[in-house]
């Protein structure tokens, strides 16, 4: 059954049985496990997510770019229906099974870079970008790893060190993995210098920590995110990127792209290195992998990927049968609905009018994203003074009325803009008069 695309609200934010849920969930799970916004979803598809008082909300979360294609696209529905009926679970490790080899097939085939790959599926981001360092460690027999100021890579112990963020992801949780070395990000808004010098003075900056305080004959991995997402969706100056992947080829250092939040078509390209004909030596996916399915990936060059034992990869769940359908049928959505192009539309119709309203609102001191990933940084007006307290009230002011946002950004003040890919305009359109009327009357 097809979900009406139309916000529709019946009670107020959340409404009554959203609230006696919720007061179930303060019972039943520890507070550590946050709410952005407190409405009990019972049905989602297109550009909606409707709750349990019957109200439908405009979606600009994906679940945190994971429903790129919609909740319940219909070909990962077909697809996970018939496995499920099928056998729900072997594990790969014991008995396969093709559709394991498929979806390597597929990421083989369509991440950047024409070498030969090999590809092995786990359950999460997390685990991708642990495993990632884990093959470029014991590929190079190097320890060290490089991440960036503002990155994001998960909450598992080596991924929450190579986060940047200390709250809320690394608070009390110490002490942490050693050997990660952190350098500047090219964040072309907050350059001293301005965004002009930003990426030749980035990239000089970060390679001239690695080389002096590391040692370039150190380090495995470089692992960065080509916008950064948690971090408040920074876009690096333009030619950042490829300088420190030249950097890496040239000291034998693994190049890996955290691609979670922005693969499979989010930044109005298949994967975002592509952007600047970036070809990493690892990439990892997952979140809009699976059309919401546990699942990941991590993808890279034979020759790295291939000089791991044999049992030293792997994991229980990892390629279950049923996520496997489904990123197949994410694969097949994709590509049918062209939703590369989709994603390009729906950032030609957000970044001319949230400019707009930068113009009109000094409290947006910068719009930035690609395609349908797209953020506004919010700070004191006349200032680069971030303003927390503006975007949190923003955020209220749009679950009110109607609209899921996230929040995100190193100093919390940043309003991120995720919507699904196959969002119809006319929603998207009344989305951002819903976000620039929350604005206004701040």
């Amino acid at each position: 059954m097809s979900i009406p695309q139309e916000r529709r609200l019946v009670t107020a934010i959340p409404g009554p049985k959203s609230q006696e849920l919720l007061a179930r969930k303060q019972a039943a799970v520890p507070p550590g496990i946050g709410t952005t916004l407190p409405v009990f979803v019972t049905r989602a598809g297109g550009g909606v997510v409707q709750d349990a008082d019957g109200n439908s909300l405009i979606d600009f979360g994906s679940g945190i770019a994971v429903t790129n294609v919609g909740n319940s696209a219909p070909r990962v529905v077909e697809r996970v229906q018939k496995q499920v009926a099928d056998f729900t679970h072997t594990c790969f490790m014991v008995t396969p099974y093709e559709s394991y080899v498929r979806v390597c097939e597929k990421l083989n085939e369509l991440t950047p870079g024409d070498h030969e790959k090999r590809t092995f599926l786990v359950n999460s981001g997390a685990e991708a970008v642990e495993n990632a360092v884990k093959v470029a460690r014991h590929a190079t027999g190097r320890p060290a790893v490089v991440v960036f100021d503002h990155g994001y890579h998960g909450r598992t112990l080596l991924t929450m060190t190579l986060t940047a963020k200390n709250m809320p992801y690394k608070e009390g949780f110490g002490p942490f993995a050693p050997e990660v070395y952190r350098v500047p990000l090219a964040y072309p808004y907050r350059w001293p210098t301005g965004p002009e010098n930003c990426a030749e003075e980035a990239a000089e900056q970060a390679i001239d920590l690695i080389t002096k305080q590391i040692g370039a004959q150190n380090v495995a991995a470089v692992v960065i995110e080509p916008i950064a997402g948690e971090g408040g969706f920074i876009v690096p100056a333009r030619g950042f990127l490829p300088r420190v992947a030249e950097f890496c080829r040239a000291n034998g250092i693994v190049f890996v792209a955290d691609e979670v939040q922005t693969g499979f078509a989010r930044t109005g390209t298949l994967f975002a290195c592509e952007d600047e004909g970036v070809v990493p030596d690892i990439i990892t996916t997952a979140k809009g992998i699976a059309g919401g399915l546990p699942l990941a990936a991590v993808t890279g060059r034979a020759e790295l990927m291939d000089k791991v034992h044999s049992g030293g990869l792997g994991g229980t769940y990892g390629g279950n049968p049923l996520a496997c359908e489904a990123a197949l049928g994410v694969l097949e959505t994709i590509e049918a609905e062209d939703l590369v192009a989709k994603a390009r539309r729906i950032g030609e119709i957000m970044l001319p009018r949230l400019q707009a309203m930068r113009e009109r609102f000094d409290v947006i001191g910068d719009v930035r994203g690609r395609g349908a990933m797209i953020a506004i940084e919010l700070v004191e007006p006349g200032t680069k003074e971030p303003n927390p307290a503006a975007v949190q009230e923003v955020a209220r002011r749009c679950h009110a009325e109607g609209l899921l946002v996230l929040t995100a950004g190193t100093y919390g003040n940043v309003l991120r803009f995720l919507p699904p890919l196959v969002m119809p305009e006319h929603l998207l359109e009344e989305g951002l008069g819903i976000l620039e009327k929350a604005i206004a009357e701040l």
